[in-house]
C-alpha cells in the first residue's frame, strides 16, 4: 500500500493544493521567473568575496541579530532613489520579500483573520495567508486587469480584512497602480477594521513612475516591501525588505526567527548596495528592451498589457497553454501563469529578445494558416 500526503495530518486548507514553482526545464532561453539576465559585474563579484570571506572568520558566532549596518544601508538607497527619508528605524529585512510577507501575516494575519488580494496578481499572497491560517478573499479587477476602485471598496466594507495586497507593478499582468487607488483603499481599510495595507513593489525600479514610499507619510498602516532578486540582478541571495512605520517593525521581530538572516546574506547584501549605480545601469537596459518587446508583440499582432516591470504579459489566445508549448518547442520557455488567454515573458538580454520574438512570430504565422 503506498503512503502519500493524503495519509499524513495535514491541515484541511493545505489537502488539494499544490506547492509554488514554475517549470525548471533546460531550454536555450528561459524567459519565465522574472529574473535579471545580466550576470554580476566582476568587480561585484570580487567584493562579496572579500566580504563574505570577512564574515567566515566569525561564523561560530551568530550573525547580528537585528541586522542594524544592512538596515541602515537599505534605508539610505530608499531615501536616496525615492526622496523620500527613511532610517534604519522604518526597515525590516528577511530571506525574501516573500518572508516579510509571511512575518506581516504571521503578525497581522493568523487563524480568525482575513487577506485580501486583486487578482490575478502575485499568487505567493495566497499562498502565504493559506501556509500561516489567514482566510484569503480574491478581490475583483477589470477586464484591463486595473483595479475597480468601487468594487474593492465595496469589497474591503464588506469583508473587513485584517489585511490588504496591493502589487504595483503587479505581477503577472505589469500594470502599475495610481497613487489615488492605494490612497482610497488604504482609506478604505481604515474605515473598515482598521487593517493593514501591504504594498508590494517588487519590480519598482521598473516602472515609468515614481515609488508610493512617500504615502508611508502619517499613514501608520501602511507597509511598502521590495526586494534584491529583480533590480539588483541577486535572485540567489534571496533579501527582500519592507519600509513602515518604527512601530510595524517592531511588531513583525515578535514572530521573526532568531537570527534569521544569516552573516554571508548580510554580508553578500552589503556589497551589492555598494554597486548600486552599476546595477541600476543594468535596470535602464532592461527597461529598454520590455518596452522593445512591448512594441514588437503589438507589431506582430499581439494584444499586449502595459507593462511596468521587466516582463510583459501577451495574449490573447484561445489555449493558451497550447501555445505556451509551442514557444517552448522552439527553444524558449515563457510562463503560463494560469491567467485564461494570456503568457507572460521577461525581459531578457537583447539576444534572448529577438530568439523569443522570432519563436512567437513562428508561433503566430502557424496559427494565422
Amino acid at each position: 500500500m503506498t503512503f502519500g500526503i493524503d495519509d499524513l495530518p495535514v491541515r484541511d486548507e493545505l489537502r488539494g493544493k499544490s506547492p509554488y514553482g514554475a517549470p525548471q526545464l533546460d531550454v536555450p532561453v528561459r524567459l519565465n521567473t522574472n529574473e535579471n539576465p545580466y550576470p554580476l559585474p566582476e568587480a561585484l563579484v570580487e567584493r562579496i568575496a572579500e566580504r563574505v570571506r570577512e564574515a567566515a572568520r566569525d561564523l561560530n558566532r551568530y550573525p547580528d541579530r537585528d541586522a542594524v549596518e544592512l538596515r541602515t544601508k537599505l534605508a539610505e538607497y530608499l531615501t536616496q532613489t525615492s526622496g523620500y527619508a527613511v532610517d534604519v528605524r522604518n526597515l525590516w529585512a528577511a530571506n525574501g520579500s516573500n518572508e516579510v510577507i509571511q512575518q506581516l501575516l504571521q503578525t497581522f494575519g493568523g487563524p480568525g483573520r482575513t487577506a485580501i488580494g486583486f487578482e490575478p496578481s502575485y499568487s505567493m499572497h495566497a499562498l502565504i495567508a493559506r501556509g500561516t491560517g489567514t482566510g484569503w478573499i480574491s478581490g475583483p479587477r477589470r477586464d484591463d486587469f486595473t483595479i475597480d476602485v468601487p468594487a474593492a471598496e465595496r469589497a474591503i466594507a464588506e469583508h473587513r480584512p485584517d489585511v490588504v495586497f496591493i502589487t504595483t507593478p503587479n505581477n503577472p499582468t505589469g500594470n502599475a497602480v495610481p497613487a489615488e487607488t492605494v490612497l482610497a483603499l488604504y482609506e478604505a481599510a481604515q474605515a473598515a477594521k482598521p487593517s493593514m495595507v501591504v504594498v508590494d513593489e517588487a519590480y519598482i525600479e521598473f516602472s515609468h513612475g515614481a515609488s508610493l514610499l512617500p504615502l508611508l507619510e502619517g499613514r501608520p498602516h501602511l507597509v511598502v516591501s521590495r526586494t534584491m532578486s529583480k533590480a539588483f540582478g541577486a535572485a540567489g541571495l534571496r533579501l527582500g525588505y519592507l519600509a513602515a512605520h518604527p512601530a510595524v517593525v517592531d511588531a513583525v521581530q515578535l514572530v521573526r526567527l532568531p537570527y534569521h538572516l544569516s552573516a554571508v546574506t548580510q554580508a553578500t547584501a552589503l556589497a551589492a548596495l555598494e554597486h548600486t549605480d552599476t546595477l541600476l545601469k543594468y535596470v535602464e537596459q532592461l527597461k529598454t528592451e520590455r518596452d522593445r518587446l512591448v512594441a514588437e508583440l503589438r507589431a506582430i499582432g499581439y494584444e499586449v498589457t502595459e507593462s511596468d516591470a521587466n516582463f510583459v504579459q501577451f495574449g490573447r489566445f484561445t489555449d493558451s497553454h497550447e501555445t505556451w508549448r509551442k514557444i517552448l518547442d522552439r527553444g524558449v520557455l515563457v510562463r503560463d501563469n494560469g491567467v485564461p488567454g494570456w503568457l507572460r515573458v521577461t525581459a531578457g538580454t537583447p539576444q534572448e529578445n529577438d530568439a523569443f520574438l522570432d519563436a512567437v512570430r513562428e508561433v503566430k504565422k502557424e496559427q494565422n494558416t
